[in-house]
């Protein structure tokens, strides 16, 4: 007999109306990403002996895990070249060596000078190791080679929210045929002023006087800003049903990811699902070589009942492509016989045109011919004429007669 199957979610009173069992399959997920590591390293034998543990970790930290959401319909209808950021309760980007590349709205100047500043934190700003314009990189960053040099430089990518929706142009498929180092939206503009709650409307003199409308905002602002932005999840969302969401590395704890894998789940599906838990299909977590693993499969395949089709409907929409098939076929078949009796038409035009233009030139060489016969032989009685010698007649000179 076959064993009885458990529930991969519960529901609960309060909160979400399912609860994620994520930590075992996060277990499960991790350990066999470590066997098959070792297994690989041991098959290749080019393991070295004077290799350490943080080597090993600084190996398996580069292995990202992903979460995949698997939605009833399109998440989206139109794709948005603006990611979103899901705040993580562990950070994604703690290394404290990975370099920070800052693309902002012009002028550039402005916050290479507020990063540069003592009230700016000096732990993220020695991170921070280029502040770029947009102009300047329309500029410099335009080719293909500099683009690809201007990505193997750095390791976390930072736009201005303003201009990021402009990048894809600027920097191509280099960055984004992957989510590897796609740069990541922060606010780092001054808050628009309030009265009351209410947003000021500024002079349109104040504001021309802006190239880039409102200027940087403080020091500490900004500084809390970019640290959000590299602490969270980035999703791009496609107007697709499948989503990936990086959540977290293999050399995490079972308990991190988990709790990564629950907090961008539940953002994710309350905020921006349609139908929010009901227009979920399922939920999966893997790793770039692994299969992946379920954490949540829905009961239900479609959202409403609308969207199955019934034994009678599929019959009847059988039948109908059916007589569409056929009639299909014969408009074919006409369709096939009516070009052939064209092209033959055209053929046989063709022919009797060829033809009957033979018979002209044929004519036409033929007189010329008897012309050119003709006039040969004219010439030829001309200098016949002229060849013959004449008789002259002269006079007959008298003997002398003698006395």
């Amino acid at each position: 007999m076959a064993g009885t199957a458990t529930a991969l979610t519960t529901k609960v009173e309060s909160g979400s109306p399912y609860q994620l069992d994520v930590l075992k399959a996060s277990n499960a997920l991790l350990n066999h990403i470590k066997t098959s590591e070792k297994a690989a390293a041991m098959a290749s034998g080019k393991q070295s002996l004077l290799q350490d543990d943080e080597e090993e970790d600084e190996a398996t930290e580069s292995t990202p895990i992903w979460l995949q959401l698997t939605t009833k319909k399109h998440i989206i209808d139109q794709k948005k070249f603006k990611p979103i950021k899901i705040a993580l309760p562990h950070a994604l980007n703690t290394s404290s060596t990975k370099t920070i590349c800052l693309i902002t709205a012009d002028p550039q100047r402005t916050y290479k000078d507020l990063i540069a500043s003592d009230a700016f934190p000096s732990e993220l700003a020695t991170r921070i190791t280029r502040v770029v314009g947009v102009q300047k990189l329309k500029k410099k960053w335009n080719q293909y080679e500099s683009q690809r040099k201007l990505f193997a430089e750095h390791d976390i990518f930072l736009a201005d929210d303003r201009v990021i929706t402009q990048l894809p142009k600027l920097l191509g498929k280099t960055f984004y045929k992957s989510q590897s180092k796609r740069p990541i939206p922060v606010s780092i503009m001054e808050p628009a002023p309030k009265t009351n709650g209410k947003r000021i409307a500024k002079a349109k003199e104040e504001a021309k006087e802006k190239t880039g409308g409102r200027g940087a905002a403080n020091a500490k602002a900004v500084a809390n800003e970019i640290t959000k932005a590299i602490a969270s999840a980035v999703v791009n969302l496609t107007p697709s049903t499948n989503t990936a969401v990086r959540v977290g590395y293999a050399h995490w704890d079972a308990e991190k990811l988990a709790a990564n894998v629950g907090a961008v789940s539940l953002a994710l599906i309350e905020k921006y699902v349609p139908k929010k838990w009901r227009g979920v299909r399922s939920l999966h977590i893997k790793g770039p070589e692994t299969a992946a693993l379920p954490i949540w499969l829905a009961d239900e395949l479609w959202v409403d009942e609308k969207d199955v089709l019934t034994e009678e409907d599929a019959q009847k929409i059988a039948q109908a492509n059916i007589g569409k098939k056929r009639k299909s076929k014969v408009l074919e078949g006409v369709e096939m016989e009516n070009s052939d009796q064209v092209k033959d038409a055209k053929k046989v035009k063709k022919q009797k045109l060829i033809e009957s233009n033979d018979d002209n030139l044929d004519k036409e060489i033929a007189a010329r011919k008897e012309k050119l016969k003709k006039q040969k032989a004219d010439a030829a009685k001309d200098v016949v004429a002229d060849e013959v010698p004449r008789s002259s007649k002269r006079a007959k000179k008298g003997k002398p007669v003698t006395a």
